[in-house]
């Protein structure tokens, strides 16, 4: 069996099920490892105030990598031990650039969610699941403009998210992203795109985190299933596909499980690291 330290976790459409549930199996699995002295690091696009109780709350978590990357903190003693976020001037631009697309956006600033009411009442016009829509409801702050609250504040951001209704004006957007050759740009869902700073991606935030643990890289695993998680199963000593991961990430992976409706984290860890 290898020699397994930190197993770093997406959330959505991994470690949770599809209706955003942890299961019995997949937490105990992740008490079992925690109990032999493995790290185990949720590693999430959302900010960690919009982590589920459940996961905030499993004994033994020490650290977390939430906003794709941007930020590394440690649990323990409260403090942030990494961050890469872009500042408030490329933050403003990047949601300027959003008005010239349909799309929907929000940003990550401060450890918070920022949205506006007039999105919020027509998340279905951007395909947006009924899940997903409980989660966003529950995890932004309602202000009159974004944009302006990033200009009031004056900090730099974590994560600002674009969601679309159509496939081809998504394609649009991420082209136009692509092309300014200065922002990270990736996506948790097919509607979607994530936009972070150079540096904010999961499988660079694990390297960091397993410097400052003194752990080589082998003995790292990262688990995923979208396409913001590839750097995390192609940086980790042991990258794990879902079975419901798309199509590029489960080529890259070393071993595809389960799907997360089917407790496919806990049947991988049962099967490499030999939990029970």
């Amino acid at each position: 069996m290898k020699d397994i330290r930190l197993i770093a976790l997406d959330l959505d459409g991994t470690l949770l099920d599809s209706k955003k549930r942890l299961s019995p199996r997949n937490r105990a699995a992740l008490i079992e490892c925690m109990e032999r002295g493995i790290e185990v690091v949720p590693c999430t696009g959302r900010i960690w105030s919009a982590v589920p109780d459940f996961i905030r709350e499993l004994p033994g978590l020490h650290y977390a990598i939430t906003v794709n990357g941007a930020v590394v903190e440690d649990l323990v003693h409260g403090h942030v031990l990494d961050e890469q976020k872009m500042s408030a001037e490329k933050a403003v631009e990047i949601l300027e650039m959003a008005k010239g697309f349909h799309t929907m956006y929000d940003v990550y600033v401060g450890g918070r969610g920022f949205g506006e009411q007039r999105f919020m009442e027509h998340m279905e016009d951007y395909e947006i699941s009924a899940e997903l829509q409980k989660m966003i409801i529950n995890t932004r702050i309602i202000v009159p403009d974004v944009t302006e609250l990033v200009k009031e504040k004056a900090q730099p951001v974590e994560k600002i998210n674009y969601f679309f209704g159509d496939p081809q004006e998504r394609l649009r957007a991420r082209k136009a992203l692509m092309e300014r050759g200065d922002v990270l740009v990736t996506a948790s869902f097919s509607n979607n795109l994530e936009i972070n700073e150079p540096g904010a991606a999961k499988g660079e935030a694990v390297q960091r985190l397993a410097a400052h643990l003194g752990l080589e890289l082998h003995r790292t695993m990262g688990f995923g299933d979208g396409e913001n998680d590839l750097s995390l199963i192609c940086q980790t000593g042991i990258g794990v596909a879902m079975e419901n991961a798309v199509v590029p990430l489960k080529e890259a992976a070393d071993y595809v499980t389960l799907t997360n409706d089917e407790d496919g984290v806990a049947a991988a860890l049962e099967a490499l690291l030999g939990i029970w």
